[in-house]
């Protein structure tokens, strides 16, 4: 162990030079007291200074409680019940690198190094307890005087150890704090106070099929990360743990073992001959720090006699685990007779010893020792020089080859990529393909409605009802409002026709009103043409009521505003063509036929078939009046903003009552139509009612097939048709008449063409004009 014993000389030198000597310093009167039993070092001898080591001698710690304070401190069980011989090793090579370093008299002269190594049992309790021990020395009451302890802050000076990472992470956070460095065998920490001893490692990336394993956060989750090599169809493993970690896994993983696996270990267990007895561990491969031929290490660990051992409980333990025998009659075991050879025993972990390197402020040191060079980066790291080790569970751990790295630091800029498929996207979900390793999948597009908005996402998750998917499918989006909006083209044309209808309405009421004396205009009984106008002109104007976003009140307006307002015109016209059958009908001269359904019976009767349809819109707005709501069944990708029936009796009781009274005028008016041609009103209604019927007719499968908005256009077009329909048979041919061929605007056209049976009318004297009275 040269180089460890130079190591330790550079270090100690610095410490030196450092200035880190006896300190006397004046504080006030403290007085300190342990709450607890100190623990004994397992190796110790005094000196100027004493230099701290830990080491992780044994993998099981008794269960024990230890009261701080007011705190509990549980110890817990590791599984192992054994004595780790290479800790004991290292522990061995630090003292001999000490007894090196006091024999030299070019070296620190006139000062003795003192060394006080303690157990950890590789649990991070213990390694807290040695750890604030080395702090605050073993003495039950401390720091009682009005000067500082022996070594100034601390109990020693600087401290060697420990082998594990996690170990090593609780104790540097407590020594930092007293300035104490810390020299880690094989962990890899970047810490202040905590220097590596171990040479530098590639940070390990993600590779496809192979399973990396880095813990350092003991063994709490180790059952865990077995279940994890279970499951996992990696078959190559890289693990860099610890020894006692390792050895959990191992034993969890013989309780059911998985299918064969290639191990890749680190130099912290690929060279222990302990895990040969795993037959999973068959055939492991990995790195470890080259081993060195060290002068006089051999001969100082073979001097060993039962007097020597009996000066350390950790060689006694040793001696007496190797001979099976009792130093002194201790235990129940045969009694050691003194004749044992230490130099018989054949143990690899008591011979070998691995070449560390010591403190990263070393990285201007540069020589070559025992044929090994030594050098470091400007990170303070070693040269990676590693021994490529196999294991066969028949034989030992045999070295295969000698490895040096030096790799240009632009050779690998990034991780390397080794999958059996790329990522899947945003958009995309994972999709095992079939007969292959987990890692092999297919990228599924998500289907319509659905996202992923993860890499490698398992599913794809649906959108909420009011959202849709966009174009990359990795995020909702709100869904389109879609109605029939005042703005859209549409709706401008079918605003335009209704306007046009209603000005169309009020102008032949104008043309009327302005001829109200014509023969024609008396004879198509003026009263209830000017009230059919007003009605037509209201129906034009009820169909703007479906354009707009619907509303509460909308809703309920526009399909009983359509209601009256059509069974109004409906009823006008019916009320004309009940006069002019009767009319014509009268076969006698001088008959009272007319009597009955004079003006009051046909104000009455428009009144009553008005009164009923009125009283079915209050009793359907009262019941279950129509409501806006969101249809999100019609289309997926957007939402149709429409209004609801309410109640369908309500709606198709409305609609039906008009289509009841449409047809009633259609029969009569068919029966009115071979009527004397010059005055025949009857066949202009016909025409009309044949149009109305075949509007509302067609509506009907159209308005229940038209899609979104398209629903509200197909209404308005009825709307429109069906009212133009009534304006254009009924209206425009007398205003023809009135404006164009005013020669036939007389009484005399008007009872040209008579048959026999109405003889009677020619005897009318010449100044007598007919009156919408009789007709």
């Amino acid at each position: 162990t040269m180089q460890l014993t130079l190591n330790l000389i550079l270090f100690v030198s610095m410490l030196w030079m450092a200035g880190i000597y006896p300190a006397a310093c004046k504080t006030n009167l403290v007085s300190c007291r342990l709450m607890a039993e100190p623990q004994l070092p397992g190796l110790f001898m005094n000196g100027d200074y004493v230099i701290g080591g830990i080491f992780s001698i044994h993998t099981t710690l008794k269960f024990r409680e230890s009261v701080f304070y007011s705190f509990t401190f549980i110890y817990f069980f590791s599984i192992f019940n054994s004595m780790v011989f290479r800790e004991l090793r290292l522990s061995r090579a630090m003292e001999f690198a000490i007894h090196e370093i006091n024999n030299r008299t070019d070296l620190l002269p006139g000062i003795t190094l003192g060394y006080e190594m303690h157990d950890s049992c590789a649990a991070v309790p213990m390694a807290i307890k040695v750890a604030f021990q080395f702090a605050n020395g073993i003495e039950r009451f401390f720091n009682d005087s009005d000067s500082c302890s022996k070594y100034g802050a601390a109990a020693v000076p600087a401290l060697v150890g420990e082998s594990g990472s996690t170990p090593s992470i609780s104790m540097a956070r407590i020594l930092g704090l007293f300035g104490i460095p810390q020299n880690g065998l094989y962990s890899v920490l970047k810490r202040e106070s905590l220097c590596n001893m171990r040479l530098s490692d590639c940070c390990p990336g993600k590779t496809g099929k192979i399973l990396w394993l880095d813990v350092d956060w003991g063994s709490a989750k180790l059952e865990r990360v077995a279940n994890v090599i279970r499951r996992s169809t990696a078959r190559v493993i890289v693990a860099f743990l610890s020894s006692g970690d390792m050895r959990i896994i191992m034993e969890e993983l013989v309780r059911n073992p998985p299918p064969p696996l290639q191990w890749i270990g680190s130099e912290s267990w690929i060279t222990d001959p302990e895990f040969l007895k795993f037959n999973m561990c068959a055939g492991a491969v990995g790195f470890c720090v080259p081993r060195a031929v060290i002068p006089g290490f051999r001969e100082f660990l073979l001097d060993l006699t039962p007097a020597k051992a009996l000066k350390s409980p950790w060689l006694t333990e040793f001696w007496e685990r190797t001979f099976s025998c009792s130093l002194k009659g201790k235990t129940s075991a045969r009694e050691c007779d003194d004749i044992e050879d230490i130099s018989a025993v054949q143990n690899p972990h008591l011979f070998n010893f691995t070449h560390h390197v010591i403190f990263h402020q070393l990285k201007r040191v540069n020589f070559t020792k025992n044929g090994f060079p030594v050098s470091f980066d400007s990170k303070g790291d070693p040269v990676a020089v590693y021994d490529w080790m196999g294991g066969q569970t028949d034989v030992q751990y045999n070295t295969l080859s000698f490895l040096t790295f030096t790799v240009s630091p632009t050779f690998f800029v990034q991780v390397p990529v080794s999958v059996c498929s790329e990522s899947c996207p945003l958009g995309t979900r994972k999709a095992v393909q079939k007969g292959k390793p987990i890692c092999c999948y297919d990228c599924i597009p998500c289907a319509e409605g659905e996202i992923s908005n993860t890499t490698d996402s398992l599913d794809c998750i649906h959108c909420p009802s009011e959202f849709w998917p966009n174009k990359r499918r990795d995020s909702c989006l709100p869904k389109p409002v879609e109605f029939l909006s005042w703005d859209s083209t549409l709706s401008i044309i079918l605003t335009a026709f209704s306007v046009a209808g209603a000005i169309m309405a009020l102008s032949v009421a104008g043309v009327f009103y302005k001829h109200r004396t014509s023969p024609i205009v008396r004879a198509n009984n003026s009263e209830l043409s000017f009230l059919l106008l007003f009605a037509l002109a209201l129906c034009f104007l009820c169909s703007l009521t479906f354009i707009g976003q619907p509303s509460q009140w909308s809703c309920m307006l526009r399909h009983t505003a359509f209601g009256i307002t059509f069974v109004l015109c409906i009823s006008c016209v019916l009320g004309k063509t009940i006069v002019v059958l009767m009319a014509f009908r009268a076969t006698l001269p001088g008959s009272n036929v007319m009597k009955w359904f004079g003006p009051p019976q046909q104000r009455l009767s428009v009144l009553a078939f008005t009164l009923i349809q009125v009283l079915n819109c209050i009793i359907w707005l009262t019941l279950s009046p129509p409501f806006p709501f969101k249809n999100l069944n019609h289309y997926k990708e957007r939402i149709i903003l429409e209004c609801g029936l309410g109640s369908a009796v309500g709606f198709w009781a409305v609609l039906g009552y008009i289509g009841v009274l449409a047809l009633l005028c259609f029969v009569l008016a068919f029966l009115a139509r071979k009527l004397p041609d010059n005055f025949n009103e009857a066949k202009f209604i016909t025409f009309s009612m044949l149009i109305f019927c075949a509007v509302w007719i067609t509506f009907i499968p159209a308005y229940v097939s038209s899609p979104g908005k398209f629903t509200v256009a197909v209404e308005i077009f009825a709307i429109l048709a069906s009212s133009f329909g009534l304006i254009i048979c009924i209206f425009v041919p007398k205003c023809f008449i009135i404006i164009f061929k005013p020669e036939q605007n007389t009484k005399k056209h008007l009872m040209a063409k008579l048959p026999s049976k109405f003889e009677y009318a020619k005897s009318f004297p010449d100044d007598v004009t007919c009156t919408g009275r009789h007709f």
